[in-house]
C-alpha cells in the first residue's frame, strides 16, 4: 500500500522523536500510536540509555494501549515508528492487538548501514515484523525519509560523513 500525507505526517514526528532521542544521548528511534479516529494517543522515543533495552518507544506503545484502550479499539490502532519493529516490539505489537504498522526505514535497510559501517550486531536478529506476527498488516519503507534517518544512525554510531 502507497503510503498517505497522512502517514508521511506521522512518520516525520517518528523522525523527529528519533532526532531528539539522539540529541539527549539515546539511539534514534520514535513512535506515534494513532486510533482509528486519526487522533495520536501516545509518542515516545527510545530510553534505553539507562541500561533497559526494553524502552523502545514501539514496546512502551504497545504497554500504554494494553493499559489505556479497550481490546476492541486496538486493532483499529496504526503504529507509526521511524525503523521497523524489533522482534520483542513486533511480539509485544501482536500480543496487545493493536493494527497497522508503517515504518520509515526497514530492518533491512538499517540491517545493511550496520553492516556497511562495521557495527557488529546485536544480541537478537534483525527479523522483519512480518517473520514475528505474520497477520500485522505493514507499510513501508518511506524513501522520502531514508536519508535523514540514515544520517541520525550514522551519527549515533560516529561514522564519518560521506559513508
Amino acid at each position: 500500500m502507497a503510503l498517505s500525507d497522512v502517514d508521511l505526517t506521522h512518520l516525520r514526528q517518528c523522525v523527529a522523536l528519533a532526532r531528539e532521542g539522539l540529541d539527549a544521548g539515546d539511539e534514534p528511534f520514535g513512535s506515534v500510536l494513532v486510533d482509528g479516529a486519526g487522533q495520536v494517543r501516545f509518542a515516545d522515543r527510545n530510553r534505553v540509555q539507562d541500561g533497559d533495552q526494553t524502552r523502545h518507544p514501539e514496546f512502551e506503545a504497545a504497554k500504554w494501549a494494553a493499559l489505556n484502550l479497550p481490546a476492541d479499539e486496538r486493532g483499529a490502532c496504526t503504529v507509526y515508528t521511524s525503523g521497523e519493529h524489533c522482534a520483542m516490539c513486533s511480539a509485544a505489537h501482536a500480543w496487545v492487538g493493536l493494527g497497522r504498522i508503517v515504518y520509515a526505514v526497514s530492518t533491512e535497510q538499517l540491517v545493511g548501514w550496520l553492516r556497511a559501517w562495521g557495527v557488529p550486531p546485536g544480541p537478537v536478529n534483525p527479523l522483519p515484523v512480518q517473520a514475528v506476527a505474520p497477520g500485522l498488516p505493514v507499510d513501508g519503507p518511506a524513501p522520502e525519509l531514508e536519508q535523514e534517518v540514515r544520517e541520525l544512525h550514522r551519527r549515533l554510531h560516529g561514522i564519518p560523513e560521506g559513508r
